[in-house]
């Protein structure tokens, strides 16, 4: 079995190389992320990585403490970068380091997967994620306090059906895993694609 790790540096290099394919227009076309392009989900990936606990610390007081704010003065620190510049800098940082390590490597696992969705969907290129990384991404962002996915998934049974995998209690939300773990991550559009009593509760809990 590969660790946490291993499968989030292999996540990291799919999505690499998936943003070599892409043309000029698509790294400024919009994404799940509604407020971001392409471009700038990218920037965001590679944000943190680099940061130390100082710089982390100043960001957070800057932001007011908001990790929504946090994230949005990452985007804006270095607006030219090219989409070369910006692969570049994955490519650099395919292993986890600073507070994407965290959790064993599971914060670089869970962003990077879900982010890469929230590039393809939009533009209509789907992908198989390997099984194992999903299970391990479904896991995680149960309990994952900047994707808020407990508040979403309180209280309702999640069961990934390509999957084998399930977890918590209450009325079912069932699905493949890609379209149940960004529905918890807040992504409206994978809620057409899931099923069950606990769907019509997941919905309207989509407000952030």
């Amino acid at each position: 079995m590969k660790s946490v790790a291993r499968l989030a540096r292999e996540e990291r290099t799919d999505f690499a190389a998936f943003l070599r394919t892409l043309t000029p227009a698509q790294w400024d076309a919009p994404t799940l992320c509604s407020e971001w392009t392409v471009r700038e989900v990218v920037a965001h990936v590679v944000d943190y990585d680099h940061l130390g606990f100082r710089d982390l610390l100043g960001q957070a007081v800057r932001a007011g403490l908001r990790l929504d704010r946090m994230n949005a003065l990452g985007v804006a620190r270095e607006p030219d970068r090219t989409p070369e510049e910006l692969i570049a800098r994955i490519e650099e940082r395919l292993q986890p380091r600073g507070l994407t390590a965290a959790f064993g490597g599971r914060v670089a696992l869970l962003d990077g997967l879900v982010h890469q969705q929230d590039i393809r969907r939009p533009l209509g290129l789907p992908r198989e994620i390997p099984p194992e990384r999903l299970r391990h991404a479904l896991a995680f962002a149960r309990f994952a306090p900047p994707v808020k996915a407990y508040r979403r998934a309180c209280g309702l049974r999640l069961v990934a059906t390509d999957l084998g995998w399930s977890a918590g209690s209450g009325p079912e939300v069932r699905g493949h895993g890609e379209p149940l773990l960004l529905a918890i991550a807040g992504r409206s559009p994978a809620l057409g694609e899931l099923s069950g009593p606990g769907a019509a509760i997941l919905a309207t809990r989509m407000d952030g």
